[in-house]
């Protein structure tokens, strides 16, 4: 089986190459990486016009491979991705999907923690959608740890970890669950320690939910 995966920076790819195989061994992963679509989506604060053609256009590509699943790994063009995945004539998944659902099971007040302030609209949306669909009155809190992503890709990897924690343990006392936003937050979990509140973070979740969506 093949899963083709479109990324807009190579930050979560050996994370989610390293998940792969933990979890889904014989599927072949084959990655499209496009590093424009988030400068863009971070210059603009929002998804536009250009960037849904762009994703549009992977997905053709990807239809090409003839994969099993179209993986879409940002949360930043998420919602691109629900315009596009319209044409892809093959199960779908946004890496949040799983997450979000997750934290609706889990409680009625859910913190959402950004490093990138494009990605806090789309993923307070999904939550709230995913809601929806179950039935469940929820309330949405917005923790953005502006920069935060800058940072880690420059390479001040402590530095951003020092930040994120503290907005983690803000949303954690306020809140019945927390969501972490990018997948790039994954590695701080070890750091935390013990935690009063779940914490989530959407890769393990999302690769999870690929072998579901596979039938493996």
């Amino acid at each position: 089986m093949k899963v083709v995966l479109i990324h807009t920076s190579p930050v979560s790819l050996n994370d989610l190459k390293a998940l792969f195989k933990e979890i889904v061994p014989d599927v072949e992963m084959v990655n499209i990486i496009d590093d424009s679509l988030l400068d863009e989506v971070k210059k603009a604060g929002h998804i536009t016009p250009a960037i849904i053609s762009r994703m549009c256009a992977y997905v053709q590509v990807a239809k090409t491979l003839k994969p099993d699943l179209i993986f879409n790994q940002c949360s930043s063009v998420g919602e691109a991705f629900d315009i596009a995945r319209k044409q892809a004539e093959c199960k779908t998944l946004k890496i949040d999907e799983a997450m979000a659902e997750k934290a609706v099971e889990l409680g009625s007040r859910i913190g959402v923690v950004a490093t990138v302030a494009s990605t806090v609209a789309p993923s307070c949306n999904l939550v709230r959608t995913k809601a929806k669909d179950a039935g469940k009155d929820v309330t949405v809190t917005e923790y953005l740890v502006d920069g935060a992503l800058d940072i880690l890709m420059s390479g001040d990897v402590d530095k951003h970890n020092e930040l994120v924690i503290s907005e983690i343990r803000k949303a954690e006392a306020e809140n019945d669950v927390v969501v972490l936003a990018q997948g790039s937050m994954t590695a701080i979990l070890p750091l935390l320690g013990e935690t009063k509140k779940p914490v989530l973070t959407s890769p393990r979740l999302a690769v999870e939910r690929v072998k579901k969506e596979l039938g493996l």
